[in-house]
């Protein structure tokens, strides 16, 4: 069973909360849940949507296969109605009321849902509650998973959790009676239980936690201001300072202070955001002073699309700053992986006395999965070299040239050291100097930490065909959608594998280079114009891959992109011909 829904209409209509809704009482009935939402930069008005996906298989992409759309207003059936009629006998939810049929090659689910919500609920802006009672009538799912559902998003024993319970059983039991059996698509309860649901975001802001992040501070700037926002509820709880500050300049220079003064601080920013921390990038690496930030990718330049998604700022976040400093830069995969790379990345960051940047993106931070508890065994500190008990004869240095580059590190205020540092260039000691042979010998040092970290740079992750003719290439957030396109290539007859690659920065040249293989054809997927990814490729192994799968129009790269994109490619083709059986090409995901 795979099965996608969408719920579209303006902000203000409850679009998300209804998507959320949905998607959680698919998890607590075993499913696998991934969804993302799209929506413009306004508060109210406008078009948005949450896409769905529910699966009896762990999926980690969103499918463009609509089978069910659930429209809050008229608009949204224009916008969207073509997505539907791809799929064969897909249905549509509509406010009989309000708007017009849908017609031709769509099952019309017509339903008067605001007259219902004002009638069962007492307003009719609980049109999303019956919307989603609707849907799960059609489809003959539980009403109690439903109900518990609803009751945990609103305040216990509000009249809003009241209200929103009667609009959506009065939305069910229409269904029920009118609608049901119209639409082939039931989804039955496979097991009852609780899984995480949770998006990118969330999964770091929990990662920063299991790994001990005291200091927190943030720019509000979409699409990482929710990282902020979770930190800030649950500070109390873990003893952790949260601060909004007044620019993204001001964030970087708190959260470098803090660090030097050693807790573990982050910030969060995006793309225009992280432009301003730069320098303050630089004044880390000169420091030497841990630091994690993470940038969350949306497509610039300048504001460009503040809520779509994109993977534009590859290239700018390893070449940020003035000067040559070693600075790491980790790319999680999916939802479960950004919690863990965000605890490595706290721990690479004081391992190596340097600057960690966690590269996220719009998708990838907003989109939803059922997961499974993160296992907090796998969850270590690293805080990386300490200086010893005070008292050395010839006294503590913050700078102390050493064969890996990392010096012994102390806090100001540890009893009987003095903590010296400074922006400008320095000696051992910490102190200004501008002698020619120190400067030398300095920069060499910082810059042995970095040849020092490619031992903790994990190997890119691979997985299909060991022996496959077509390689797909890419990093980040593409990895679920890339799995799902070699899935399909092997299952159409064709050998086909990915390399993904989370632990970018070092590059990890000798892994990569002798897991690449010798593929017929290899293709670098990215959600960008240039294929920044194959740049670092190749001036960092030599490797030319020159056949790219690009997408940077604000919208996530999909499956179904993917083998569009194979179809038109001649190296597909020629591999097909001589490897797959009559009719088969393996390219439909």
């Amino acid at each position: 069973m795979d099965i996608t829904m969408m719920i579209g209409g303006e902000a203000g209509q409850g679009v998300t909360t209804a998507g959320l809704v949905l998607s959680k009482v698919f998890a607590r009935g075993g499913y696998y849940v991934f969804a993302d939402q799209d929506y413009e930069s306004r508060i109210r008005g406008g078009h948005n949507f949450f896409r769905v996906r529910i699966s009896d298989r762990p999926v980690n992409a969103i499918s463009e296969k609509l089978k069910l759309l659930i429209a809050l207003n008229e608009e949204t059936i224009t916008l969207h109605v073509e997505e539907l009629k791809r799929e064969r006998l897909g249905g549509a939810i509509v406010d009989s009321d309000k708007a017009r049929a849908v017609v031709g090659e769509v099952i019309d689910l017509a339903a008067p849902l605001e007259a219902v919500a004002k009638k069962a609920g007492g307003s009719e802006a609980m049109a999303n509650s019956v919307a989603v009672g609707v849907a799960l009538g059609v489809m003959d799912y539980s009403f109690p998973l439903l109900e518990q559902v609803l009751r945990e998003q609103f305040p216990a024993g509000s009249k809003s959790a009241d209200g929103n319970v009667q609009a959506a059983r009065a939305g069910y039991d229409y269904a029920r009676a009118n609608l049901l059996g119209e639409l082939d698509l039931k989804a039955p309860v496979i097991r009852e239980g609780k899984k995480m649901f949770i998006n990118g975001n969330d999964a770091i802001a929990l990662g920063a936690l299991a790994a001990g992040c005291k200091f927190m501070t943030s720019y509000p700037m979409t699409p990482s201001t929710s990282i902020m926002e979770f930190l800030a509820q649950k500070a109390d709880e873990f003893g952790l300072a949260v601060i909004q500050a007044e620019d993204e300049i001001s964030a970087m220079n708190m959260a470098i202070g803090a660090a030097y003064a050693g807790v573990r601080a982050m910030t969060a920013t995006s793309g225009g955001g992280f432009c301003l921390m730069v320098e303050g990038l630089g004044l880390a690496g000169m420091t030497e002073t841990p630091v994690v930030i993470v940038e969350g990718q949306r497509p610039g330049p300048s504001t460009g699309l503040p809520t779509r998604t994109e993977q534009g700022d590859l290239e700018f976040v390893l070449h940020a700053a003035h000067g040559e400093f070693p600075h790491l830069v980790l790319a999680p995969l999916t939802v479960e992986d950004a919690f863990y790379a965000t605890v490595k990345a706290f721990n690479l960051a004081e391992k190596y006395q340097t600057p960690v940047v966690i590269l996220n993106d719009h998708y990838l931070a907003s989109s939803y999965n059922t997961v499974d508890k993160f296992d907090l065994s796998e969850v270590t500190a690293d805080r990386g070299l300490l200086a010893a008990a005070a008292g050395r004869e010839d006294g503590y240095r913050r700078h102390l040239i050493t064969e890996s580059g990392i010096s012994p590190r102390a806090y100001p205020g540890t009893p009987g050291t003095v903590v010296v540092t400074t922006g400008d260039e320095h000696d051992e000691a910490g102190h200004i100097t501008e002698d020619a042979a120190i400067r030398k010998r300095m920069v060499e040092k910082r810059l042995r930490k970095f040849e020092e970290a490619r031992k903790d740079i994990a190997a890119p992750f691979t997985y299909g065909n060991d022996e496959a003719d077509i390689l797909l290439v890419g990093w980040g957030s593409t990895f679920g959608p890339m799995k799902e396109a070699v899935d399909s290539l092997n299952g159409g007859g064709l050998r086909a594998r990915l390399l993904s690659l989370r632990d970018i920065y070092p590059f990890p040249r000798e892994a990569f280079t002798g897991m690449f293989g010798m593929p017929r054809s290899a293709f670098v997927v990215e959600q960008n114009a240039t294929a920044q990814l194959a740049h670092l490729i190749r001036a960092e192994t030599g490797i030319n891959i020159e056949n790219r799968i690009l997408r940077y129009d604000g919208r996530p790269i999909t499956p179904q992109f993917i083998a569009e994109a194979l179809k038109g490619s001649s190296q597909l083709s020629a591999i097909s011909s001589q490897t797959a059986p009559p009719g088969q090409v393996g390219t439909e995901s």
